[in-house]
């Protein structure tokens, strides 16, 4: 039972209470586990794993590109990145290709790396300013 699973529990309340920044990088993460994951299916010949694994990551990445506010101007230029970054996971599901999956593991591996420090940045400036005070 879903319910009475601690671990379950945790991960919940983690995405319930965590700010929108640490949302995003969890999504970034997201994605990565399931593209690892459908890699080893391919390598494994398990078409069902590969298939849910991608179909996850591909709703991450529609996630991504539906949280885009679109009146800001970084929103312009991650949209069609996003957007290849899709099709290149349905392209690599229907060819069970992990080349395709390399590519576009890269391509998140930047952007959560790039969050990753745009939060510690903020952090730093939120909690440096702070200390100052005390």
């Amino acid at each position: 039972m879903a319910a009475n699973n601690p671990y379950q529990s945790y991960q919940q309340n983690s995405v319930n209470t965590a700010p929108p920044g640490e949302l995003t990088l969890m999504l970034y993460n997201g994605c990565l586990k399931f593209i690892h994951l459908a890699k080893t299916a391919i390598q494994e010949k398990n078409i069902s794993s590969r298939n849910n694994n991608l179909l996850k990551a591909q709703d991450i990445i529609r996630e991504l590109m539906t949280t885009l506010n679109p009146d800001m101007d970084i929103s312009k230029s991650l949209m069609p990145l996003y957007d290849y970054m899709h099709r290149r996971l349905i392209e690599a599901n229907m060819k069970s290709d992990i080349h395709i999956l390399d590519e576009v593991e890269e391509f998140v591996t930047e952007f959560r790396d790039t969050w990753k420090q745009v939060i510690q940045i903020n952090r730093q400036k939120q909690y440096g300013n702070d200390s100052k005070t005390l």
